[in-house]
């Protein structure tokens, strides 16, 4: 039976059982016991949907089969590609913003409300609440997914000034019978921060016939999607003769809460012959300094930028690669995060510094870098991307520059360019004029592309959420959700 153990040391628990609590109850989040021996040659046959039923099966067996995913996916991807691979140059766009809301998160978050119903079965709750924190596009994803599923409720924090406006009306005008979306007078962190404090206050008030859950990549259900996509670009990179099987690839991954970069790490734990990770960020870079000088400090200036979902300085799933770099010993990785909320920052040793760096780099970039990337790749290759993959772009090839490493290079494009029209167009030397709508507008005139339609479409829409609250009022609102949604909280 696969199992899951709390990386601040919890005992273990099944994956049904992870899943549901989202969070373990020591505020540790969920790891595999041991990796599964698994035949990723195997793997890699099939189209994207049999590729992530052998993942799921290996990693949370009972939880998904075949069937069960391509009825989640159907008919919600441009073309029915999960991660459609294109050619840029010398590098790769792994395009991961072809679903419902246009960004990369929805290939997890499309599956995790039915891995999560698979679950409940089995954990005999009649109802789950879903608490999220966003930096931007995690909520709306979220809320895509779990809006009117039978027995859960959801609700979204987001920043009410970090996010850009084409994110905030995607929460703001969410329509569903269950679900919460709240402004957070704050940042990311302050949102994820108290939204945890919410889970480990008010899951033990809550009967066995409740749960409290979460579509954060805290939630280990979260990530396990994730993986596939790693799988699927490198067989397509198979497919088309940019590599002979065996060979090793390295991806560029614009991240801020590490959750899509270790789901790369977990493909190669897998076995899949992933080369060097490249951890790209933008100003607020505490991942960057991390990974080079292994000093994690949060003690800097949050900084707003054009890519507000990396806006992010407590990187959650960093505990987890931390768990599997000081050899599972999870009193060390209990005593990092202590340190880290107690007084801002830790520090690791350098031989686990040195195993972390045999598998990762890192990098960033400002905001004048990120700009003159989306120019360059507008004016060299005629790509169009956002200032998240912008990042990851550039980030990417200063890498093979200066390291002369010739490996292939796929960067991971996150987020469509119609959900940043004003940074993209500033970014091509146009100026902004009207609101983001008109700024999609001139876009898709600029460049002969049309926006997703669902984005287009929101100007139209009416806005349902109107909440704005302070960050030490997130537990309180949350238990007063919770009762008027009837759990006795």
């Amino acid at each position: 039976m696969m199992e899951y153990r709390s990386t601040r040391g919890g005992g273990a628990v099944d994956a049904p059982r992870a899943l549901m609590e989202g969070l373990a109850a020591d505020r540790g989040l969920y790891v595999p016991a041991a990796w599964p021996e698994f035949d990723w040659r195997s793997a890699l046959q099939g189209d994207e949907y049999a590729m992530e039923a052998r993942i799921l099966e290996a990693m949370m067996p009972g939880c998904a089969d075949e069937e069960m995913i391509r009825r989640a996916y159907a008919g919600k991807f441009t073309d029915g590609q999960l991660c459609p691979l294109k050619a840029v140059g010398d590098v790769w766009a792994m395009e991961l913003y072809h679903g419902p809301t246009s960004a990369f998160k929805d290939v997890a978050l499309t599956m995790l409300p039915h891995l999560m119903s698979r679950a409940r079965q089995g954990q005999g709750s009649r109802r789950v609440s879903i608490l999220t924190a966003t930096s931007g596009d995690t909520g709306k994803a979220a809320l895509e997914g779990f809006h009117d599923v039978e027995g859960t409720g959801i609700a979204v924090f987001y920043p009410e000034k970090g996010v850009s406006q084409v994110q905030r009306l995607q929460m703001a005008t969410q329509e569903g019978r269950n679900v919460r979306v709240c402004a957070v007078r704050g940042n990311f962190d302050d949102c994820q921060s108290a939204v945890k404090e919410a889970f480990v206050r008010l899951s033990a008030q809550l009967p066995p016939e409740e749960a409290l859950s979460s579509a954060n990549s805290i939630n280990i259900g979260r990530l396990m999607p994730q993986i596939t996509y790693y799988f699927a670009c490198y067989a397509e990179l198979c497919r088309r003769g940019a590599i002979r099987l065996g060979e090793t690839v390295n991806f560029s991954v614009p991240t801020g809460n590490f959750g899509d970069i270790l789901a790369g790490y977990y493909a190669k734990k897998l076995g899949l012959p992933v080369g060097r990770l490249l951890c790209a960020s933008n100003e607020n870079h505490v991942l960057t300094d991390f990974f080079r000088t292994g000093v994690y400090d949060k003690r800097r200036p949050f900084r707003l930028t054009t890519s507000p979902s990396m806006d992010i300085l407590v990187s959650s799933n960093l505990e987890r690669l931390l768990f599997d770099g000081c050899g599972e010993d999870a009193g060390q990785v209990r005593g990092f995060m202590e340190r880290l909320e107690r007084e801002g920052s830790f520090c690791i040793g350098g031989d686990m510094l040195r195993r972390l760096r045999e598998s990762f780099e890192a990098d960033y970039c400002t905001e004048e870098e990120t700009a003159e990337e989306i120019a360059r790749l507008w004016r060299e290759r005629r790509y169009l991307c956002d200032p998240h993959s912008a990042v990851g772009f550039a980030c990417g090839r200063r890498y093979r520059e200066q390291s002369g490493d010739g490996r292939p290079m796929v960067v991971l494009s996150t987020a469509s360019p119609f959900k940043f029209p004003a940074a993209v167009l500033a970014a091509l030397g146009e100026r902004e004029e009207g609101d983001e709508f008109a700024g999609m507008a001139r876009l898709a005139a600029l460049t002969g592309q049309t926006p997703p339609p669902a984005l287009a479409a929101l100007r139209e829409k009416r806005v349902l959420h109107r909440d704005v609250i302070d960050r030490e009022e997130i537990v309180d609102y949350v238990a007063r959700w919770l009762r008027e949604e009837g759990a006795p909280c």
